[in-house]
């Protein structure tokens, strides 16, 4: 029996706790241990309504866990995570993993063994949209990404840049099978202190190029990404979950009518890639336990984690340096 605390109670520990209890109900090998936040009146609603059990500190909910799913503020990560991890309990823990890099570091320091599972929530790995593409040659010599949101206090306690463009730093970084050459970025802060809106151009030693555009001031939501590469062009929807290729052609190779003739014996042909609709986070879970069962490899480790926010760390020093930058020429 893996027994699974909750560690945050708000919004997402909430979206977390109701699919536990999903999937508990059907694998009786998870078992619901119980919540804790330090919000007392908050935790003690989700509790009642959810029909859990309430500990009265974290240290409570460890010793009571055999797996403890984190859904804090990102400031608590490393405090809880330490805990957590020092007990040899497994874990779960939302993305950023850490507030800063050290913090990271000293996690992985403090792993005890390959059997306990530190598994990082980022979510879009097990969106079907990039599920979808596994069975496909992805080989990106070029990728572009939008990923805009509606201003949400939820996540201000960080820059946008740790919130929302990280998802697709880490989804980047696996795809693109190289180490980051230059970091080139820009952005601005506008409702909060931190960056709100900021872009980010990645070239890799292999030549490859990432451009990711971020922002939490937008109207409309938007999530895609568009890989480039050698006789086809990816198109992926996060939002609608769905994905498109074009693949370049000879002429006689293409069968579909979903094709556009480009002359010289050549066809872009449109393949609308086959999904399969899942709940990504509900999935991660499942995975999570799935790893803690079979001791094998979380989907995404502490260490990728780690790697995400290194990247993110660093488009963030790279979009300071070009405010104060500016500030200089302006006060000139």
């Amino acid at each position: 029996m893996i027994r699974t605390g909750i560690a945050g109670t708000g919004h997402l520990g909430q979206l977390h706790l109701k699919l536990l209890k999903e999937i508990a109900k059907k694998d009786k090998d998870i078992v619901i241990s119980g919540i804790f936040d330090i919000d007392k009146k908050t935790a003690k609603e989700v509790s009642d309504n959810f029909e859990v059990n309430l500990f009265n500190s974290i240290d409570e909910l460890i010793n009571n866990s055999d797996a403890v799913i984190v859904v804090t503020s990102t400031k608590s990560h490393f405090e809880i995570a330490e805990k957590i991890i020092t007990a040899g309990k497994n874990i779960f823990i939302e993305k950023p993993v850490t507030e800063t890099i050290s913090q990271a570091e000293e996690l992985l320091k403090l792993k005890k063994s390959a059997q306990q599972k530190i598994q990082v929530g980022h979510i879009e790995r097990f969106n079907p949209a990039i599920l979808a593409l596994d069975k496909y040659d992805v080989k990106p010599l070029f990728i572009e990404s939008h990923r805009m949101a509606q201003f949400n206090p939820r996540g201000a306690d960080v820059s946008v840049i740790q919130d929302l463009m990280i998802h697709d730093i880490d989804i980047i970084l696996k795809l693109i099978d190289s180490k980051i050459k230059y970091i080139n970025a820009n952005g601005v802060a506008i409702l909060t202190d931190s960056i709100d809106i900021a872009n980010a151009r990645l070239t890799f030693e292999n030549g490859a190029v990432a451009n990711i555009t971020a922002s939490r001031i937008s109207i409309d939501k938007m999530r895609k990404m568009r890989i480039f590469q050698k006789n086809a062009y990816i198109s992926i929807n996060f939002l609608s979950q769905e994905s498109v290729i074009y693949h370049l052609k000879n002429a006689e190779d293409v069968k579909s009518i979903f094709s556009i003739d480009l002359g010289n014996n050549k066809k872009v042909e449109r393949e609308k890639v086959t999904i399969q609709k899942i709940n990504p986070m509900k999935y991660e879970q499942e995975k999570f336990f799935e790893s803690i069962k079979n001791n094998s490899l979380e989907i995404v480790t502490l260490e990728e984690g780690k790697t995400a926010l290194e990247v993110a760390s660093a488009i963030i020093s790279e979009v300071e340096n070009s405010i104060r930058f500016i500030k200089s020429r302006n006060d000139i």
